[in-house]
């Protein structure tokens, strides 16, 4: 079945991934992890029914995209750059903290200083999917603490840029600081170019058609892959450039109205994005790997939501909600598996280390989102009483 056509790979893996999901909620566990499961099984580390997870997977960062831009929706440019202000020196300051203790735990395990420098990256971010995939929309849209996770996760992402950026440099032997002024000129660059596409282009345009539906639905998404395109051309990401489309025209007064339609679109590619991650797992890893990525995990799932908790402990009302904010920041990224694969590819870490940093991964996603369902209101709670849409 490896020449399987993309229509029996959809129909697998949402076929699959509808099964699990099924035993999971009888199970009483989070259908993420289920989508997780249905890729490793079906995976080429697997079965090998689905044989290219990089196909799946490429489709599934759709569905990142999309969700940016749905964030993105709910911010005005001055609503962010307050909240970034509010939230630099706590995410700095954990980045530094979280790298330094899982980078020397890689040290313990004999890692050289290159691959325990990598570790520490990865371990430095959270998890967008899992931190905002989790949220009630009324926590998201409406609440500090959702303004506080979305800015946090925002700059992390920034952060993983840089660092792809500074290892791509490496591996072509250029300076990294060449890279870095890249990213600080691409970034603004980004920003006016997208304004005055949308202030003499696309708002115009919604404003003449804001009656045909189908059309503001046609446009939106038009501009979010293209702005997402554009950023990716510039040398910052996908997902930046998406999350930038948002932001912008996050001041039409159909808003709201295209946040609400592209809701059922973002959540069909985040289940392939799941399935696309557990794909890529491979289920034969050496036994060395596993120790230290189980430490790393658990070491983290520990230590973040009593450090985020501490440091956001000035900037909440209720001390159980920056303790929730750290819980809910509690796991790696799926920036972490981009950065060390960026690392793998220009030959900069070895290959255990790809493969602890990405066992981590799994590890932190499958128990983080698996106590976010059961102690804090999600729209996926399996408690009627924690249920939040």
């Amino acid at each position: 079945m490896h020449d399987n056509s993309i229509l029996l790979s959809v129909f697998l893996i949402f076929g699959g991934a509808a099964l699990f999901a099924t035993v999971a909620l009888y199970l009483r566990q989070a259908m993420i992890v289920a989508y997780l499961v249905v890729g490793a099984l079906l995976g080429p580390h697997g079965f090998g029914i689905v044989a290219d997870p990089e196909l799946v997977r490429d489709i599934s960062n759709i569905g990142i995209m999309f969700l940016l831009f749905l964030l993105g929706l709910n911010l005005s440019p001055q609503k962010l750059l307050k909240l970034f202000q509010e939230t630099t020196v706590v995410t700095l300051v954990c980045t530094v903290l979280f790298g330094t203790l899982a980078g020397g735990i890689g040290l313990l395990f004999g890692s050289d200083m290159p691959d325990a420098l990598v570790i520490g990256i990865c371990a430095s971010f959270s998890s967008t999917i899992i931190g905002l995939k989790l949220l009630p929309t009324t926590v998201l849209h409406h609440r500090r603490s959702g303004e506080i996770i979305i800015s946090i996760l925002l700059l992390q992402d920034l952060i993983a840029i840089a660092a792809m950026l500074a290892m791509n440099g490496f591996g072509r032997g250029d300076l990294p600081m060449f890279e870095m002024i890249r990213l600080i000129v691409a970034l603004p660059a980004l920003g006016l170019v997208a304004w005055f596409a949308y202030r003499f282009v696309v708002f115009k345009l919604l404003i003449k058609f804001d009656r045909i539906q189908e059309y503001l639905f046609l446009l939106t998404i038009a501009w979010c892959l293209g702005l997402a395109q554009l950023a990716e051309s510039m040398g910052l990401s996908y997902e930046i450039g998406a999350f930038a489309a948002g932001v912008i025209i996050a001041t039409s007064p159909i808003a709201m109205y295209i946040s609400e339609s592209f809701k059922p679109i973002r959540d069909f590619f985040l289940v392939m994005f799941f399935f696309g991650l557990g794909a890529g797992f491979d289920l034969s890893i050496d036994a060395d790997v596993i120790l230290p990525a189980l430490i790393i995990a658990a070491t983290l799932m520990l230590v973040k939501p009593i450090v985020f908790s501490y440091l956001l402990a000035n900037q909440t009302d209720r001390k159980n909600l920056s303790l929730e904010i750290g819980v809910r920041l509690g796991q790696l990224s799926e920036f972490s598996l981009l950065v060390v694969f960026v690392a793998w590819e220009n030959q900069l870490i070895t290959l255990q280390t790809y493969y602890i940093v990405q066992l981590a991964t799994i590890i932190t996603f499958i128990v983080s989102a698996f106590y976010i369902v059961a102690r804090y209101p999600t729209p996926i709670a399996l408690d009627d009483a924690l249920r939040r849409d």
